[in-house]
């Protein structure tokens, strides 16, 4: 495969009936929830029709080359060895966080997320009987970084555990190799652990300098859990199958004493599209796939400047969501509502993200030009009445 991985036509991509396109009428453009409106990789479109033309539809198995097409993987893209024997799947990205923090904390623990953060992450810390503590992302005003500092001062008063989303959703944030070490260093120093969804991480743009945070260094290794899936690259989410990492003897032992259940709910289908997502067989796809999504990102920015320059926007390092500052617009705490209301597009509303949140839309550039330009068009056209 050569050249650029293109959304598939609005009029097939409204005949899914996956959330983004049954959620609200045909007359709005969805770009809300993290799916992608591309056509699968070939390979995972192969992998489901022979498991369909074959009836493999039936239980996951212990025994699957899971493990191994990830490590190859993560050793091809992030330059990470991985044991395969340190990994273990289950249903989704958000159960493997809530199985863990249930082992590594105890209720009433504080569990430290940094806002602005994926709506989901205050819920699995609740679900695990943790007490979230928010501590913002650092806004530079040329970048968003952790605040090591607020974060050392939340571990030594007693929060347990550290949440991290990296790449960040919804910024797109690559952590730096040093700021991972350093957080690494905290939270060994205090006895906490570091829980990582790196759900976006195949989306990390190539001169972004993604660092699996379980490859940073020999603290890392001993506190951090990583949590993985194909699923955001590539749009399998509705086939449930993540992975949970580790790189210690003593995070190995809390993984595998889970109970054999949290690892059956890997769905059979997931864990075959996963293989062959992962496989070298899908590398040209990813490769093209991130050619496109640099092209969209870099479309969100100019058709902001020309249309919103109102707007405040910096071009994601990782992933296909976009992260707008529409307070100077004026259109209050939750300006997706109006967008919704009278635009017909919609977006992720910025203040379920945490407070920091108010005033910012999240939007879903995975999809084609001509959708991207159209829904910000849309959305100028408010400004404008």
């Amino acid at each position: 495969m050569t050249g650029l991985v293109r959304a598939l036509p609005l009029e097939q991509l409204r005949e899914r009936t996956s959330a983004k396109w049954r959620e609200y009428p045909a007359d709005v453009l969805p770009l809300f929830v993290a799916e992608t409106d591309f056509a699968l990789a070939p390979a995972i479109t192969a992998a489901l029709e022979r498991a369909v033309a074959s009836g493999d539809t039936g239980y996951t198995a212990s025994r699957t080359p899971l493990a191994e097409s990830y490590a190859g993987f993560a050793q091809r893209r992030f330059g990470w060895t991985v044991d395969p024997a340190r990994v273990r799947s289950t249903a989704d990205v958000s159960m493997g966080i809530v199985e863990i923090l249930r082992r590594v904390i105890i209720p009433g623990d504080r569990v430290i997320v940094t806002t602005p953060v994926y709506p989901p992450f205050f819920d699995v810390v609740e679900e695990a009987g943790g007490i979230v503590e928010r501590v913002p992302l650092r806004d530079t005003g040329a970048e968003w970084e952790l605040d090591l500092d607020a974060i050392r001062d939340q571990v030594h008063s007693g929060a347990r555990a550290v949440l991290l989303c990296n790449p960040h959703n919804p910024t797109g944030t690559v952590h730096s190799a040093a700021s991972l070490a350093a957080l690494a260093e905290i939270a060994a120093a205090h006895g906490a652990v570091v829980v990582s969804d790196e759900i976006h991480a195949p989306l990390a743009q190539p001169d972004a300098g993604f660092t699996p945070f379980l490859n940073v260094s020999d603290a890392a290794r001993a506190v951090g859990y990583a949590v993985v899936s194909a699923s955001k690259a590539f749009n399998l989410a509705g086939l449930k199958c993540a992975l949970m990492v580790t790189a210690s003897d003593e995070t190995t032992r809390v993984v595998r004493g889970m109970p054999v259940e949290v690892f059956w709910r890997t769905g059979q289908f997931g864990l075959l599209a996963a293989i062959a997502a992962f496989s070298e067989s899908s590398d040209e796809w990813l490769d093209d796939l991130l050619l496109t999504l640099d092209e969209n990102r870099r479309l969100v920015a100019r058709l902001l400047a020309e249309h919103l320059p109102a707007a405040r926007f910096r071009i994601p390092d990782a992933g296909y969501l976009a992260w707008i500052d529409l307070t100077a617009l004026g259109w209050g705490d939750n300006p997706s509502k109006r967008i919704l209301r009278e635009a017909k597009v919609a977006l992720h509303y910025g203040p379920a993200f945490g407070v920091e949140g108010a005033g910012h839309v999240r939007l879903n550039f995975g999809t084609s030009p001509e959708i991207i330009t159209e829904a910000i068009t849309r959305m100028a056209a408010l400004g404008a009445a």
